[in-house]
Order: structure tokens, then sequence, then C-alpha cells
């Protein structure tokens, strides 16, 4: 059986960059070429190298992390890690640091020597910054989505997805995405390989992060949005049946259109879409906290029959009743 090439990996370090999500990435890179050994697997060892700007860095918690001078050898692929802050404004003033602009520039140098570009949760700024995602598809933390849609209208955002491959870039969504970024960079050398390391690290296969996509507004907080929100919780609460734009409107002080423009100018999406948003994550807190059959929680939640919630569930995360249940008892465990 032939040998598997090796992959060189630069993992492109930023100074305060998040603590897990570089140690996911190196982590997983070295199970992997551990059990690739373990089980005498055709794959040559992932070549992994951390490399900065800056001549030392540090964590966002103050670990001092050693890394490489950038040199003139180009990887085949450099992944950035996240920015290690946790608000939609911190990202907005760590990319105008000296260190991330420089950060930028040599991303962008990178790609047009032919690199495969990788980046996680807000690394996806500074991927997006070279201007080089113009008309990709791409994915980021789903809490810093408003900010990237307001950054970056040129690039077709889908926050729900976990990791996002688009011609040579991959992104990946938030926090722990790290790790499923890392995995998908091991499976192209080796589907068998990935499959091995997601076992051994106990990693499930995550395609979505769309149950956590809600409420996107607090990422970017609107005084209207927050009072439709508060109507359609309400609302939700109440078991009140269907959903009228009229009432959420004139709940809210405002007019339907105004309503409807400003529900897509902040979280991109209809008034209704956001309200389904709302409904699906009020129907799994009670099927994660109670033992209601279908029916009963689809009732109240504003559904005549446990039918149409199946489908609401299953379109907006992928995934049916019994195994958001068994996810939860998993967590519980």
């Amino acid at each position: 059986m032939p040998t598997i090439p090796a992959m060189n990996i630069q993992v492109l370090a930023t100074d305060k960059l998040f603590d897990t999500g570089l140690s996911a990435v190196l982590d997983t890179f070295a199970t992997a070429n551990q059990l690739a050994q373990a089980e005498r697997m055709p794959v040559t060892p992932f070549r992994v190298e951390v490399v900065s700007v800056r001549k030392r860095i540090h964590t966002a918690n103050g670990l001092r992390v050693p890394v490489t001078a950038v040199h003139a050898r180009a990887p085949d692929v450099v992944l950035v890690p996240g920015l290690g802050v946790s608000t939609p404004e911190g990202v907005a003033n760590a990319l105008q640091s000296t260190d991330v602009q420089n950060t930028i520039a040599l991303l962008h140098e990178r790609a047009q020597s032919g690199a495969c570009v990788a980046s996680a949760c807000s690394g996806a700024f500074l991927l997006a910054s070279t201007g080089l995602l113009c008309g990709q598809r791409a994915t980021t933390a789903w809490w810093l989505s408003p900010l990237f849609r307001e950054r970056f209208p040129d690039v077709v955002l889908d926050e729900s997805r976990m990791v996002v491959s688009s011609g040579r870039f991959i992104t990946a969504g938030a926090a722990m995405a790290h790790l499923d970024l890392a995995l998908s960079l091991v499976r192209r050398s080796s589907a068998e390989l990935a499959a091995l390391t997601a076992r051994y690290m106990l990693a499930d296969a995550r395609a979505s992060q769309s149950a956590y996509v809600l409420p996107q507004h607090l990422a970017r907080s609107d005084p209207l949005v927050d009072r439709f929100e508060r109507w359609a919780r309400e609302r939700l609460t109440s078991g009140v049946q269907g959903f009228s734009l009229k009432d959420a409107a004139r709940a809210t002080g405002t007019s339907e259109r105004t309503l409807a423009r400003r529900l897509r100018t902040v979280l991109d999406k209809t008034p209704l879409s956001y309200f389904q948003d709302l409904r699906v994550e009020r129907a799994i807190e009670l099927l994660r906290s109670g033992n209601d059959s279908v029916d009963q929680i689809a009732a109240r939640v504003g559904y005549a029959d446990g039918t149409t919630l199946r489908a609401l569930l299953r379109r907006k995360l992928g995934r049916g009743v019994r195994e958001l249940r068994s996810l939860e008892l998993a967590d519980a465990a």
C-alpha cells in the first residue's frame, strides 16, 4: 500500500490567542501521528510548527508559546486559531492591532503562494480581512455572525455549519470547532485515521452548530430586536398558536415593515425565521428538562401536533427528537 505524502502545517499564532483553540489543534495532529505509527498506517506524520510574526507570544491566559520565526518555505496548510477575546467589540479592537494586521498580510502571502488557508472561530475575521474570501462560503462563531456580515458582506456566511470548505479555504465555527477543523485536515490524508483519532479524543461527528445559533442578536444588541424577542418568548411560554407579524409589530411599537427591516439588518433573518429559532430553542429546553411527549411539547410552543414540531427540529438542526434527548442523557452522564 503506497504511503500517503506528508502534510506540512503552519499554525499561525497571534499574541493573546485562544488557549483551547491552539491546544486542540496541536493535540489533534499529535494524536493522529501517534495512532498512525501505532497502527502502522501508511500515513506520513503531519509536520506541524507554530509560527508568528512576533518573536514572543502568550495565550490569552498568559501561557508563553514557543514559536518559530516566519520563514520563506511555504507550507501546504496555514491554520489560524481564534483570538482570545469573547465579544464582538474585542474582535473589532484586536483586528486593529499591528500584530494582527501583520498576520493578515502574511496570510495573504501564504494563500497567494498556493497554501490551503484554514481558520476557526474569530480566526475567520483574519482570513476574511485578506479579501480572499470574497464570493467564497465560510463560517465563524455563531455569536460573531452579525459582526462578520457587517464587515464582510461579500462573503457567503453560513454560521450554522461547523466546518465549511470553499476552494482552498476552510473555516470552522466556535471554540471547540478547532477540533473539527483539525480532524477535517487529518481526513484529507486518511479518513480511517481521522475516524480513529476522533474516537480516541471522544469527538463526535458534528456537521452543525445550529443548536447554538440562538439567539444571535446577543452579539449585537438592538432595542427593537430585544422587544421582539421578549414578545416572542412570552408568546411561546403561553402556548399561543401561530405567528402574527401584525401582532408582533403592534407589541413592539413599530410597523411591520420596520420590524422586518430591522431583523434583516441585525440578524439577517425574517421575523418568522427568528421566531422559529426561538421556538426551537424552547422546544429543546422542554425536551431536555422533562418527560413530556412530543405532542405535549408541541402544544406548549404553539403547534397543534408533534409532527410539525418534529419536521421543524429536523429542518433546523438536522436531528430528530430521539437524538436530541439522547444527547442530553449523554451530557448528563
